[in-house]
C-alpha cells in the first residue's frame, strides 16, 4: 500500500513529534545515552521554542508512560484554577462564559512541573543537559514554520498597541517571523540559563530538579507570573481584566501521578487520563462499536463511527470534570453502553443526547443548550484548539484554519523499553501576552470551564478544567506495545480512534503494525456538540472529510441526513506514534505528513 513516508523500524530507540527539530532533539538524547524520558523532556522544551503558537512552559502537559516492566502512570500536568476564580467573581464582571484570552482564563501553569517530575523520576541526565536544545535554538535562532509568522501577522495590530511584550519578543524591528530567516528568543534562553545557574549549587541531580521546581514555584519565574497576571490585559470579552493567580496558588500546586483510564477491546488495552481530560471519550466511542463491525472505510463504517462518537461526546458535556464525582464505571460498562448502541440509527442525529449511567439524570450547562454553529469564532475547517487573540471588530482568522493555534505531541520509546506519550499545550502566543521578564506568556486553559455552578466543569478553584489533550497508550494482552496521540482540540479522540482502528483492523507492514498507513488513511470529524473553547460553537449534524474520501461514501453519508463539508485532501488529523513489539524487540515509528512539519525518526 502507498503511504507518504515509510513506517521506521529498527532496535535502538525511536521518536515521533509533531516538528522535526523536536524529534531529532530527543532523538540526540536517545544517542547519548538517555531513555525515553529524558530525551521526551528535551523534546517538549524544544517544542516551545519552535512552535510557540501551539504550547508553551506556562501551558499543560498530560502524560502517559510505561515503564519498561512497570505499570502505566498517568502523569497530570494539568494545572487547577485559583483560589480566586469563582463564578461569582467572573459573573460580578459581567462575563457569561470566561474569555478565551488573557490572564482571567489562565490557570496554574503546569507543563513545567510535570516535565520536572519526569525527569526526576524516570529520567538519567541533568537539567542542564536536557534543557541544552531549547536553550540553543532560543539563542542562537531556529528557522520558523509558517504558521508561526501567519499566527502572528493575525495579531499584529493587537501586539503593537496592547501586548507590546509580545510585540518585543515576536515582531522585531517589526517583522514576523519569517521561514528561511533566523528566529530567536533571547528572553526565554535568559530564563533558562538563569534557572540553570541559580540551582547550579544545589547538590546531584534529583537536587537540582527540586531546585528548579521550586525556582519555578516562589522564586524568579514565580514573582514574574504572577506580576503579568496582576496587569489589566484586553481579552475577547473587550473588555480590560486582570487574572486571578497569586504566589499562593503557584506554591501550592504540583504535578501529580495517577492511574489511567483503560478499556480492554479485542486483546487490546486503550490507557487514557481521567475524566479531568476527555481521554475517556475514546474509551466510549470503542465501548460503543457492536461485536461485527461494517467493512472498514465503508459508509456504514464512517457513519457508525460519528454517531458513536456523538453519543460519547455528549456524555462527555454531561458528566466529564473535576468539579464533581464522575460515574466512570458506568458510562464504560456494557449494559450502559449496550442500551447506548440501540441509539445508532440509519439516519444521522443532530440531537445532544447524553445518556442517564446508573440512573441518573444529566445536566447540561444552559449555553450548550443554545449555541448555534454562527457564533463569531467558529470554524468547520479550522483545528479549532485555542482562540486566537484579537480586537472585538476584528473578523475571525481565515476559513481554512491556517492561522489557527492548536497543540503538539511526541512519542518516544527507546531500546529498553520505555514508553511514553505526551500532549503539550497551551501558553501560546496568541492568547495571553508574553511575560516580559520570562519570555513566555501565561495559559488560557480555564476558558473550557463552564460559568454555572454544579456541573462537572464548572469554575471551581483548585480544580481542574477539563481538557481536551489526550495522549494514548496500547496494550496488547497486558504488555505495552503502542504510544499515540494529536493536537486537535476536540478532534483529538476522534482522529485517535480512527487511527487504532485502522492499526487493529488493516493489518501489518513489514512484519509490524502499519503505523504511517493508518495515520495517512483519510480522515474526518464532526462537531455535534458544544466546542471546548471560547465560543464554545457546535455545528448539529456536521461532518467534515478530507476530499480524499470515497465520493460513494460521501453521497451516502449525505444520503443519511449528514451535513458533510470536503475539506481539503491533507487536512484532517495530526498524529503521532511509537510502536514495540514485545516478543522481538523491534521498534517502530511513523509521522503526520498534514502540516508538512511532523516527523519520525530512529534507528
Amino acid at each position: 500500500m502507498f503511504t507518504t513516508r515509510p513506517t521506521l523500524q529498527g532496535s535502538f530507540g525511536m521518536v515521533s513529534s509533531t516538528h522535526w527539530l523536536a524529534s531529532q532533539s530527543a532523538m540526540a538524547v536517545l544517542e547519548r545515552g538517555g531513555n525515553a524520558y529524558d530525551a521526551a523532556v528535551a523534546g517538549a522544551f524544544v517544542l516551545h521554542v519552535v512552535e510557540p503558537h501551539l504550547n508553551g512552559p506556562a501551558g499543560e502537559v498530560p502524560i502517559l508512560i510505561a515503564p519498561a516492566g512497570g505499570e502505566v502512570r498517568v502523569l497530570c500536568g494539568q494545572g487547577v484554577a485559583p483560589r480566586g476564580a469563582t463564578v461569582a467573581h467572573y459573573r460580578g464582571l459581567g462575563l457569561d462564559l470566561v474569555p478565551g484570552t488573557g490572564p482571567l482564563a489562565a490557570a496554574v501553569p503546569g507543563a513545567f512541573d510535570a516535565w520536572m517530575l519526569l525527569l526526576r523520576d524516570h529520567g538519567t541526565r541533568t537539567l542542564a543537559e536536557v534543557l541544552e536544545y531549547a536553550i540553543g535554538y532560543a539563542e542562537h535562532g531556529h528557522a520558523p514554520v509558517e504558521r508561526v509568522g501567519e499566527t502572528v501577522e493575525t495579531v499584529r495590530e493587537l501586539f503593537e498597541t496592547e501586548w507590546t511584550s509580545s510585540a518585543e519578543v515576536y515582531l522585531p524591528g517589526g517583522k514576523a517571523p519569517s521561514p528561511g530567516e533566523l528566529f530567536r528568543n533571547p528572553a526565554l534562553a535568559a530564563t533558562w540559563k538563569r534557572l540553570l545557574a541559580e540551582v547550579a549549587g544545589a547538590g546531584d541531580r534529583v537536587a537540582q530538579i527540586e531546585a528548579a521546581r521550586e525556582v519555578w514555584r516562589s522564586g524568579f519565574i514565580a514573582e514574574a507570573l504572577v506580576r503579568q497576571a496582576g496587569r489589566p490585559t484586553l481579552d475577547t470579552s473587550g473588555e480590560r481584566h486582570s487574572g486571578t493567580l497569586t504566589a499562593a496558588d503557584l506554591a501550592g500546586w504540583s504535578a501529580t501521578y495517577e492511574a489511567p483510564a483503560t478499556y480492554d477491546w479485542n486483546g487490546w488495552t486503550l490507557c487514557k487520563a481521567g475524566p479531568w481530560s476527555q481521554g475517556p471519550v475514546l474509551l466510549q466511542q470503542l465501548a460503543l462499536l457492536p461485536p461485527e463491525l461494517p467493512r472498514y472505510g465503508s459508509a456504514e463504517y464512517v457513519h457508525l463511527l460519528i454517531e458513536g462518537c456523538k453519543l460519547a461526546m455528549a456524555d462527555r458535556e454531561a458528566w466529564y470534570g473535576d468539579a464533581a464525582e464522575v460515574p466512570l464505571g458506568e458510562l464504560l460498562s456494557e449494559e450502559y453502553n449496550a442500551a447506548r448502541r440501540e441509539l445508532v440509527g440509519e439516519k444521522a442525529s443532530h440531537e445532544l443526547r447524553p445518556g442517564e449511567p446508573g440512573g441518573r439524570a444529566p445536566r447540561l450547562c444552559a449555553h450548550a443548550r443554545v449555541v448555534a454553529s454562527d457564533d463569531p469564532g467558529f470554524d468547520v475547517l479550522g483545528v479549532g484548539e485555542p482562540t486566537v487573540a484579537r480586537r472585538p471588530a476584528e473578523p475571525d482568522v481565515s476559513a481554512d484554519g491556517g492561522t489557527r493555534g492548536d497543540t503538539c505531541h511526541l512519542d518516544v520509546v527507546d531500546r529498553w523499553g520505555n514508553m511514553i506519550a505526551a500532549t503539550p499545550s497551551g501558553g501560546w502566543l496568541q492568547s495571553n501576552p508574553v511575560v516580559p521578564e520570562l519570555g513566555f506568556p501565561l495559559g488560557t486553559r480555564l476558558q473550557m470551564t463552564w460559568l454555572e455552578e454544579g456541573l462537572p466543569n464548572s469554575l471551581t478553584p483548585g480544580r481542574r478544567p477539563r481538557t481536551t489533550l489526550t495522549p494514548s497508550l496500547a496494550l496488547r494482552d497486558g504488555v505495552p506495545v503502542m504510544a499515540f496521540g494529536t493536537p486537535g482540540g476536540d478532534q483529538q479522540d476522534q482522529w485517535q480512534l480512527h487511527f487504532f482502528l485502522a492499526v487493529a483492523l488493516r493489518g501489518q507492514v513489514r512484519g509490524g503494525l502499519d503505523l504511517q498507513g493508518a495515520i495517512d488513511a483519510p480522515n474526518w470529524h464532526n462537531d455535534s456538540f458544544p466546542g471546548s473553547f471560547y465560543p464554545r460553537g457546535m455545528r448539529p449534524g456536521s461532518v467534515t472529510v478530507e476530499s480524499r474520501m470515497d465520493a460513494g461514501v460521501v453521497a451516502e453519508l449525505r444520503r443519511r441526513g449528514h451535513e458533510v463539508t470536503v475539506g481539503d485532501a491533507w487536512s484532517e488529523g495530526r498524529l503521532c506514534a511509537v510502536a514495540r513489539d514485545p516478543e522481538t524487540g523491534v521498534l517502530s515509528a511513523a509521522a503526520n505528513p498534514r502540516g508538512m512539519q511532523g516527523y519520525a525518526v530512529g534507528r
